[in-house]
Protein backbone atom coordinates (compact mmCIF):
# COMPACT_ATOMS: atom_id res chain seq x y z
CA UNK A 1 0.00 0.00 0.00
CA UNK A 2 1.23 3.05 -0.71
CA UNK A 3 2.26 5.90 1.84
CA UNK A 4 -0.49 9.07 1.55
CA UNK A 5 2.60 11.42 2.33
CA UNK A 6 3.64 12.23 -1.70
CA UNK A 7 -0.13 13.31 -1.71
CA UNK A 8 -0.25 15.28 1.23
CA UNK A 9 3.17 17.23 -0.23
CA UNK A 10 1.17 18.04 -2.94
CA UNK A 11 -1.80 19.14 -1.85
CA UNK A 12 -1.08 20.69 1.37
CA UNK A 13 1.45 23.82 0.48
CA UNK A 14 -0.90 25.16 -1.62
CA UNK A 15 -3.98 24.51 0.47
CA UNK A 16 -2.33 26.27 3.60
CA UNK A 17 -0.84 29.14 1.33
CA UNK A 18 -4.50 29.60 0.12
CA UNK A 19 -6.33 29.74 3.74
CA UNK A 20 -3.76 32.07 4.25
CA UNK A 21 -4.66 34.50 2.00
CA UNK A 22 -8.12 34.11 3.02
CA UNK A 23 -7.98 34.38 6.20
CA UNK A 24 -5.71 38.02 6.00
CA UNK A 25 -8.15 39.08 3.63
CA UNK A 26 -11.19 38.47 6.35
CA UNK A 27 -9.12 39.83 9.18
CA UNK A 28 -8.45 43.04 6.69
CA UNK A 29 -12.23 43.71 5.88
CA UNK A 30 -13.22 42.70 9.56
CA UNK A 31 -10.55 45.23 11.27
CA UNK A 32 -11.33 47.98 8.63
CA UNK A 33 -14.66 48.05 8.28
CA UNK A 34 -14.02 47.89 4.62
CA UNK A 35 -17.86 48.31 2.61
CA UNK A 36 -18.94 45.23 1.42
CA UNK A 37 -19.83 47.05 -2.10
CA UNK A 38 -15.86 47.82 -2.74
CA UNK A 39 -14.46 44.54 -1.09
CA UNK A 40 -16.59 41.55 0.44
CA UNK A 41 -15.33 39.53 2.97
CA UNK A 42 -14.44 35.72 2.19
CA UNK A 43 -17.32 35.22 4.30
CA UNK A 44 -19.79 37.26 2.66
CA UNK A 45 -18.69 35.76 -1.07
CA UNK A 46 -19.09 32.03 0.74
CA UNK A 47 -22.74 33.26 1.53
CA UNK A 48 -23.39 34.09 -1.96
CA UNK A 49 -21.79 31.28 -3.51
CA UNK A 50 -24.56 29.24 -1.27
CA UNK A 51 -27.24 31.09 -2.45
CA UNK A 52 -26.64 31.04 -5.97
CA UNK A 53 -25.13 28.16 -6.42
CA UNK A 54 -27.60 26.24 -8.96
CA UNK A 55 -27.43 29.16 -11.14
CA UNK A 56 -23.48 29.35 -10.94
CA UNK A 57 -23.34 25.83 -11.96
CA UNK A 58 -25.28 26.13 -14.66
CA UNK A 59 -23.52 29.16 -15.77
CA UNK A 60 -20.28 27.12 -15.27
CA UNK A 61 -21.49 24.18 -17.58
CA UNK A 62 -22.18 26.88 -20.22
CA UNK A 63 -18.53 27.87 -20.15
CA UNK A 64 -17.41 24.73 -19.49
CA UNK A 65 -18.61 23.41 -23.06
CA UNK A 66 -17.76 26.03 -24.75
CA UNK A 67 -14.16 26.09 -23.37
CA UNK A 68 -14.04 22.66 -24.12
CA UNK A 69 -15.64 22.89 -27.87
CA UNK A 70 -12.58 25.68 -28.32
CA UNK A 71 -10.19 23.46 -27.18
CA UNK A 72 -10.92 20.42 -29.06
CA UNK A 73 -11.25 22.96 -32.55
CA UNK A 74 -7.76 23.93 -31.43
CA UNK A 75 -6.19 20.70 -30.88
CA UNK A 76 -7.87 19.82 -34.70
CA UNK A 77 -6.67 22.73 -36.59
CA UNK A 78 -3.10 22.99 -34.18
CA UNK A 79 -2.07 18.98 -34.88
CA UNK A 80 -3.35 19.55 -38.95
CA UNK A 81 -1.54 22.20 -39.51
CA UNK A 82 1.94 21.55 -37.20
CA UNK A 83 1.93 17.97 -38.94
CA UNK A 84 1.97 19.59 -42.06
CA UNK A 85 4.79 21.76 -41.51
CA UNK A 86 6.31 18.52 -40.26
CA UNK A 87 6.15 17.29 -43.46
CA UNK A 88 7.09 20.34 -45.42
CA UNK A 89 9.49 23.16 -44.11
CA UNK A 90 8.29 25.44 -46.63
CA UNK A 91 4.76 25.47 -45.04
CA UNK A 92 6.44 25.65 -41.67
CA UNK A 93 8.58 28.91 -42.25
CA UNK A 94 5.50 30.56 -44.14
CA UNK A 95 2.70 30.00 -41.63
CA UNK A 96 5.34 30.93 -38.96
CA UNK A 97 5.14 34.28 -38.60
CA UNK A 98 1.28 34.32 -38.92
CA UNK A 99 0.74 32.02 -36.32
CA UNK A 100 3.08 34.89 -34.26
CA UNK A 101 0.75 37.59 -35.51
CA UNK A 102 -2.33 35.06 -33.86
CA UNK A 103 -0.69 35.06 -30.59
CA UNK A 104 0.04 38.59 -29.88
CA UNK A 105 -3.44 39.95 -30.82
CA UNK A 106 -5.50 41.27 -28.04
CA UNK A 107 -8.05 38.68 -27.48
CA UNK A 108 -10.37 41.65 -26.07
CA UNK A 109 -9.62 43.32 -29.09
CA UNK A 110 -11.14 40.68 -31.83
CA UNK A 111 -13.95 39.59 -29.33
CA UNK A 112 -16.18 42.44 -30.95
CA UNK A 113 -15.36 41.06 -34.57
CA UNK A 114 -15.94 37.38 -33.81
CA UNK A 115 -19.55 38.23 -32.33
CA UNK A 116 -20.74 40.31 -35.37
CA UNK A 117 -19.58 37.60 -37.97
CA UNK A 118 -20.88 34.65 -36.11
CA UNK A 119 -23.95 37.07 -35.70
CA UNK A 120 -26.04 38.43 -32.58
CA UNK A 121 -28.53 35.40 -32.60
CA UNK A 122 -25.35 33.09 -32.58
CA UNK A 123 -23.05 34.07 -30.05
CA UNK A 124 -22.52 30.48 -29.05
CA UNK A 125 -20.74 30.54 -32.27
CA UNK A 126 -18.50 33.49 -31.26
CA UNK A 127 -17.38 31.69 -27.87
CA UNK A 128 -15.88 28.49 -29.73
CA UNK A 129 -14.29 30.18 -32.29
CA UNK A 130 -12.90 33.05 -30.04
CA UNK A 131 -11.50 30.61 -27.52
CA UNK A 132 -10.05 28.06 -30.07
CA UNK A 133 -8.18 31.22 -31.54
CA UNK A 134 -6.48 31.50 -28.47
CA UNK A 135 -5.98 28.04 -27.27
CA UNK A 136 -4.40 27.29 -30.48
CA UNK A 137 -0.69 28.60 -30.54
CA UNK A 138 0.27 27.06 -27.43
CA UNK A 139 -0.84 23.41 -29.39
CA UNK A 140 0.63 24.49 -32.57
CA UNK A 141 3.74 25.73 -31.40
CA UNK A 142 4.14 23.02 -28.99
CA UNK A 143 3.68 20.22 -31.11
CA UNK A 144 6.07 21.80 -33.95
CA UNK A 145 8.75 22.18 -31.85
CA UNK A 146 8.03 18.25 -30.34
CA UNK A 147 8.30 17.12 -34.02
CA UNK A 148 11.29 19.22 -34.27
CA UNK A 149 12.90 17.52 -30.74
CA UNK A 150 13.19 14.18 -32.18
CA UNK A 151 16.52 12.24 -31.28
CA UNK A 152 19.71 12.67 -33.74
CA UNK A 153 20.83 9.24 -32.95
CA UNK A 154 17.29 7.59 -33.40
CA UNK A 155 16.59 9.46 -36.88
CA UNK A 156 20.21 8.07 -38.06
CA UNK A 157 18.98 4.66 -37.58
CA UNK A 158 15.73 4.87 -39.35
CA UNK A 159 18.28 6.60 -41.88
CA UNK A 160 20.28 2.73 -41.84
CA UNK A 161 17.07 1.40 -42.25
CA UNK A 162 15.52 3.31 -45.25
CA UNK A 163 12.07 4.08 -42.86
CA UNK A 164 9.69 5.31 -45.20
CA UNK A 165 8.00 8.63 -43.88
CA UNK A 166 4.70 7.64 -42.52
CA UNK A 167 7.18 5.44 -40.32
CA UNK A 168 9.56 7.89 -39.07
CA UNK A 169 6.39 10.03 -38.53
CA UNK A 170 4.48 7.53 -36.47
CA UNK A 171 7.14 5.72 -34.76
CA UNK A 172 9.42 8.60 -34.32
CA UNK A 173 8.36 12.30 -34.55
CA UNK A 174 4.81 11.89 -33.47
CA UNK A 175 5.87 9.79 -29.91
CA UNK A 176 8.88 12.40 -29.57
CA UNK A 177 6.52 15.24 -29.80
CA UNK A 178 3.14 13.71 -27.08
CA UNK A 179 4.89 15.64 -24.28
CA UNK A 180 5.22 18.91 -25.87
CA UNK A 181 1.89 18.60 -27.36
CA UNK A 182 0.23 17.98 -23.70
CA UNK A 183 1.95 21.07 -22.49
CA UNK A 184 0.40 22.76 -25.24
CA UNK A 185 -2.75 21.28 -24.59
CA UNK A 186 -2.79 22.50 -20.87
CA UNK A 187 -1.55 25.88 -21.65
CA UNK A 188 -4.33 25.99 -24.53
CA UNK A 189 -7.19 24.76 -22.02
CA UNK A 190 -6.37 27.36 -19.74
CA UNK A 191 -6.49 30.15 -23.16
CA UNK A 192 -9.89 28.62 -23.93
CA UNK A 193 -11.33 29.33 -21.08
CA UNK A 194 -10.11 32.96 -21.21
CA UNK A 195 -11.51 33.56 -24.98
CA UNK A 196 -15.01 32.17 -24.01
CA UNK A 197 -14.60 34.23 -21.12
CA UNK A 198 -13.93 37.41 -23.52
CA UNK A 199 -16.52 36.58 -26.27
CA UNK A 200 -19.30 36.33 -23.02
CA UNK A 201 -18.36 39.68 -22.51
CA UNK A 202 -19.06 41.12 -25.80
CA UNK A 203 -21.78 39.20 -26.38
CA UNK A 204 -22.97 40.32 -23.27
CA UNK A 205 -26.62 38.47 -23.76
CA UNK A 206 -28.71 35.72 -25.50
CA UNK A 207 -28.02 31.94 -24.65
CA UNK A 208 -24.62 32.59 -23.94
CA UNK A 209 -25.30 33.26 -20.40
CA UNK A 210 -22.06 31.77 -18.61
CA UNK A 211 -19.95 33.00 -15.57
CA UNK A 212 -18.76 36.25 -17.78
CA UNK A 213 -22.60 37.07 -17.69
CA UNK A 214 -23.14 36.25 -14.30
CA UNK A 215 -20.26 39.06 -13.33
CA UNK A 216 -21.76 41.29 -15.41
CA UNK A 217 -25.34 41.00 -14.07
CA UNK A 218 -24.11 41.36 -10.56
CA UNK A 219 -21.79 44.40 -11.73
CA UNK A 220 -24.70 46.21 -12.85
CA UNK A 221 -26.90 45.46 -10.07
CA UNK A 222 -23.69 46.40 -7.49
CA UNK A 223 -24.07 43.10 -6.11
CA UNK A 224 -20.06 43.01 -5.24
CA UNK A 225 -20.20 39.78 -3.47
CA UNK A 226 -22.28 37.82 -5.79
CA UNK A 227 -19.87 39.14 -8.79
CA UNK A 228 -17.06 37.59 -6.05
CA UNK A 229 -18.15 34.83 -6.27
CA UNK A 230 -18.80 33.81 -10.06
CA UNK A 231 -15.08 35.10 -10.27
CA UNK A 232 -14.62 32.19 -7.61
CA UNK A 233 -16.53 29.54 -9.66
CA UNK A 234 -14.85 30.50 -12.61
CA UNK A 235 -11.01 29.92 -11.49
CA UNK A 236 -12.44 26.80 -9.45
CA UNK A 237 -13.24 26.26 -13.00
CA UNK A 238 -9.94 26.85 -14.75
CA UNK A 239 -7.93 25.21 -11.57
CA UNK A 240 -10.23 22.28 -12.18
CA UNK A 241 -9.73 21.84 -15.93
CA UNK A 242 -5.97 22.31 -15.23
CA UNK A 243 -5.69 19.30 -12.80
CA UNK A 244 -8.18 17.35 -15.15
CA UNK A 245 -5.36 17.68 -18.23
CA UNK A 246 -2.84 17.06 -15.62
CA UNK A 247 -4.34 13.69 -14.94
CA UNK A 248 -4.39 13.21 -18.97
CA UNK A 249 -0.86 13.71 -19.36
CA UNK A 250 0.59 11.75 -16.83
CA UNK A 251 -2.03 8.19 -18.52
CA UNK A 252 -0.46 9.03 -21.37
CA UNK A 253 2.82 9.59 -20.86
CA UNK A 254 2.65 6.18 -19.01
CA UNK A 255 1.67 4.40 -22.43
CA UNK A 256 3.38 6.43 -24.70
CA UNK A 257 6.69 8.31 -24.41
CA UNK A 258 9.22 9.79 -27.07
CA UNK A 259 11.55 6.67 -26.06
Amino acid sequence: MRSPAPALGVVLPPLVLVLSLLGAWEAFCRLLSVPVYLLPAPSAIGVAVGEHLPLLLQSALTTLWAAFEALVWALVGGALLALLGGFSPMFRRAFGPLAAVIQVTPVVALGPLFVIWAGLDHPSRALTALGALVAFFPIYSGLAAGLASADPDLERLFDLYDASRWKRLTHLYIPSAVPHLLQGVKVGGGLAIVGVVVAEFVAGSGDSQGLAWRILESEHQLHIAEMFAALAVLGALGAGLNALLNLCERFLLKTWRGR
